[in-house]
């Protein structure tokens, strides 16, 4: 479903990519991790459009979307939930997903009405990701971790084939965490996720497998017991406090 080759991000003279190499099949689901500083959220950034690569190349199901941009990368099934929050403040939960519905059905006018449709469609995800009673809440009045569930219905409402999650507990309580690792367990398993997350439990709980990040590198990749049983991995990251299971 994603493969990058040979990927590179220069920016000045910090080399943030130094030619990642990885492939995600169909359904899969990958974590990237690793310390500050490895690259990880120019990797999502560069996977989602929001970064220009220096060097290699990125494949979509089999087509190069290198160059293309974040809207394209949407409409040809790709979602992103950014680090930080990106949604209409003002607007209620289930206008901000109506209008992703709008969005994904054809071109959208903004200060044209939204069709039943879509709100009928809206409710249905809001209930999905735990949020069905929370509707008419507007976005600012929802506490952080809804926040982060509504960003994941926004994304759910485009219907893709690839979601690209960035740090999607980053701030959370331990019940918000739990709440929203749950959620994303509970996805299709057709959909394929690509998650950038530092807390190891969220990791080892959701991904199939791991690739880990140094300096801009894929120094390791493979199943979570791989990658804590990994040498290098627990000298760049874990420490040594991890023990393997």
């Amino acid at each position: 479903m994603i493969e990058i080759r040979d990927l590179r991000r220069v920016f000045g003279g910090v080399v943030a990519l130094d030619g990642v190499t990885l492939s995600l099949g169909e359904g899969e689901r990958r974590a990237v991790i690793g310390p500050n500083g490895a690259g990880k959220t120019t990797l999502i950034n560069a996977l989602a459009g929001e970064t220009t690569p220096t060097g290699g190349t990125i494949r979509l199901g089999g087509q190069d979307i290198t160059r293309l941009r974040p809207w394209q990368r949407a409409r040809l099934g790709l979602a992103h939930v950014f680090q930080r929050t990106e949604l209409f403040a003002p607007l209620s939960a289930r206008d901000n997903v109506a209008l992703a519905v709008a969005a994904r059905r054809g071109p959208y006018r903004l200060f044209r009405a939204v069709p039943r449709a879509e709100y009928a469609e809206a409710a249905a995800v809001l209930e999905r990701v735990g949020l069905a009673g929370r509707e008419g809440v507007a976005a600012r009045a929802l506490s952080h971790g809804e926040r982060r569930q509504l960003e994941l219905a926004v994304a759910l409402a485009q219907r893709p084939h690839v979601l690209l999650l960035d740090e999607p507990t980053a701030g959370m309580s331990p019940l918000e965490t739990a709440r929203i690792t749950e959620l994303i367990a509970g996805l299709d398993r057709a959909l394929t996720i690509l998650i950038v997350e530092h807390d190891m439990d969220v990791v080892f709980r959701l991904a199939d497998r791991v690739t880990v990040l140094h300096e801009g590198r894929v120094i390791a990749d493979g199943t979570a017991a791989d990658v804590r049983g990994d040498v290098r991995v627990h000298d760049v990251y874990l420490g040594k406090a991890v023990t393997v299971a």
